[in-house]
């Protein structure tokens, strides 16, 4: 498989993008990496014994609501397996593949066989496994989003001959946010329905996108990064994935409540040039931060693994700092 880049693709993604910016006469995005960097949270994988301990069977919550609990978590206390879905199958320091940030000889492998329930293959690549940031009980509550939250990381896409040979979503970089949201419920002996403000979390992020062209109209293989949501939910194509190796990606959070995303090839750190747009995802006004998170997809046939990503440095941000939300 070669990933080729086309005109038509990049002038589809040029459209989107104007399309965004233009509708959004607000204040400047914040670039990711603006402001004091949280301490408490993040990670440079640099200890050589940085373990992660799984403690399977993993949760499948969302699937057959079983949370298969106690659930895994590292070492240091930095990361935990995501209740709602489960961890990777593999959760694995490894040397820092070439051309990575100057100085960095530890990075993580994220990689699954199994995405659902442990052990049963459902040959349907949309189930996923989340790799979660403790930033909620390490800082002791949630990030309001008056103190501008924004986050980096860097990404290593193998080879494409190297990937699993699908076409879909084989990874994701995403936050964890809340808002009020208005929402219909059933109260009372005889179950009226009535509608009230209640506590929403949704997961807005971006994804690394195989279209392979045995299932296009196409007579070539493509990739890019799929953008999570515009305002009515629906994702849509980012920047083209013209090489594989190291990417860096960012998204912040701005006290308006817009999610802003960023996203670089190679390392260096991002800034104004790397802006793809600014969106309220499905129509949200982000108030609080819970999260960041890792996803690996694969097809969940039970002999395929997936595409073996490699993250390294993820880091929070606080563009401006405010008291921290109870949890």
């Amino acid at each position: 498989m070669n990933v080729r880049i086309r005109l038509a693709h990049v002038m589809a993604f040029a459209g989107i993008l104007v399309v965004s910016t233009a509708s959004a006469q607000r204040p400047r995005p914040i670039v990711p990496g603006t402001g004091k960097l949280v301490t408490a949270v993040g990670d440079d994988f640099e200890d050589p014994n940085w373990r992660y301990v799984p403690r399977n069977p993993k949760s499948t919550e969302d699937i057959d609501e079983n949370q298969r609990g106690p659930t895994g978590k590292s070492v240091n206390g930095r990361w935990y397996e995501g209740i709602k879905r489960g961890h990777p199958d593999i959760v694995r320091r490894v040397p820092t593949p070439p051309g990575g940030l100057p100085g960095s000889e530890g990075s993580l492998l994220l990689k699954s066989m199994f995405t659902g329930i442990p052990g049963q293959a459902s040959n349907e690549s949309h189930n996923q496994d989340d790799f979660i940031c403790n930033v909620q009980y390490r800082l002791n509550g949630r990030v309001p989003v008056e103190s501008q939250p924004n986050v980096v990381t860097r990404v290593w896409l193998p080879k494409v001959k190297d990937w699993e040979d699908r076409s879909g979503p084989h990874f994701g970089f995403r936050l964890a946010l809340e808002t009020t949201a208005i929402k219909e419920s059933e109260k009372g002996f005889l179950m009226f329905k009535s509608k009230g403000p209640e506590n929403e979390v949704y997961w807005p992020g971006m994804f690394v996108e195989l279209q392979r062209k045995e299932n296009t109209r196409q007579n070539y293989d493509y990739a890019y990064w799929r953008i999570r949501c515009d305002s009515k939910g629906r994702d849509f194509q980012g920047p083209p994935i013209t090489t594989t190796g190291w990417w860096t990606l960012g998204l912040s959070c701005t006290t308006d409540g817009m999610v802003h995303y960023y996203i670089s090839e190679g390392v260096d750190d991002l800034t104004q040039e790397d802006y793809v747009t600014s969106l309220y995802p499905y129509s949200y006004k982000t108030e609080r931060l819970r999260s960041f998170f890792y996803n690996t997809m694969s097809r969940d046939d039970g002999r395929t693994w997936s595409t073996g990503v490699i993250v390294d440095d993820p880091k929070l941000y606080f563009a401006s700092e405010q008291r921290m939300a109870s949890r």
